[in-house]
């Protein structure tokens, strides 16, 4: 169920350059039901600015009643997000959206998860809950530079874990599909998260692998009313638009035309 919570934050660090993890607590926790799914955040108690920002949920913790947000604070909205403080209050819709589903791969199978930039995030929780049923993981994680890897030691501990960095400065040099190409095939499922060129280089890399891509788009109300993130899609499915916030993010490959 969606509703509108004033969160507490418990902490606030900077991973990377630009790149910072929120960890909020309240009653909207226990209403998350799946890794993918994201919130909308006001980010300061006036009209200004006036739009929500819609962040990943990068883990939760049901026990502390606790969730991670990770972002990239490049903008006046999560410039000013990016100030709170623990015992400071935020006020968060959520959770919005429909994630990853974690019963497309069963235990013993092994599932490769490909992120690239703040599409990382999101992937970490389905790492987790992935691994704790017993699906070994495989990450790809692309960035920019090394300035701005954040997280590597975490998915190391999930499984193995390759770093990609567009320059060179950290890993591999290139782009996810450079170590894409390098990994065995003998896997059960694809999930990708990160930027429309990557997504379809993906997709198109695992042609005919089971597959789920989550879509990073601009957003209004977060809630299916604006259209403002409407997509296009292809003879896979019956609908000739869909809403990346209210029928996605995460959509079969092969549904959205990119």
């Amino acid at each position: 169920m969606i509703i509108q919570d004033r969160m507490a934050v418990t902490s606030q660090r900077q991973l990377a350059q630009a790149i910072f993890e929120l960890k909020l607590s309240g009653k909207l926790v226990g209403e998350i039901t799946s890794p993918g799914q994201f919130v909308h955040v006001r980010v300061a108690d006036s009209f200004e600015p006036l739009l929500r920002r819609p962040i990943s949920i990068a883990s939760i913790d049901r026990d502390a009643g606790e969730m991670t947000l990770i972002y990239r604070a490049e903008g006046r909205g999560t410039s000013l997000l990016s100030q709170k403080r623990e015992g400071d209050e935020v006020d968060v819709l959520g959770p919005l959206g429909n994630g990853f589903s974690v019963d497309e791969t069963a235990a013993g199978e092994t599932a490769i998860l490909i992120g690239g930039g703040i599409g990382v995030p999101p992937l970490y929780e389905l790492s987790k809950q992935l691994t704790a049923k017993g699906v070994t993981c495989v990450h790809v994680l692309g960035f920019q530079t090394a300035d701005v890897v954040f997280y590597e030691e975490e998915f190391k501990a999930l499984g193995d874990t390759h770093i990609v960095t567009v320059d060179g400065t950290r890993g591999t040099q290139g782009f996810v599909t450079n170590v894409m190409t390098g990994l065995p095939t003998d896997f059960a499922t694809y999930y990708s998260c990160g930027p429309m060129p990557m997504l379809d280089a993906v997709q198109k890399m695992y042609a005919g692998k089971k597959g789920f891509l989550s879509f990073e788009q601009r957003m209004g109300c977060g809630i299916g009313a604006c259209f403002a993130c409407v997509c296009q899609t292809t003879e896979e499915t019956d609908k000739a638009y869909i809403k990346v916030c209210s029928d996605g993010p995460v959509f079969p490959a092969g549904v959205v035309a990119i």
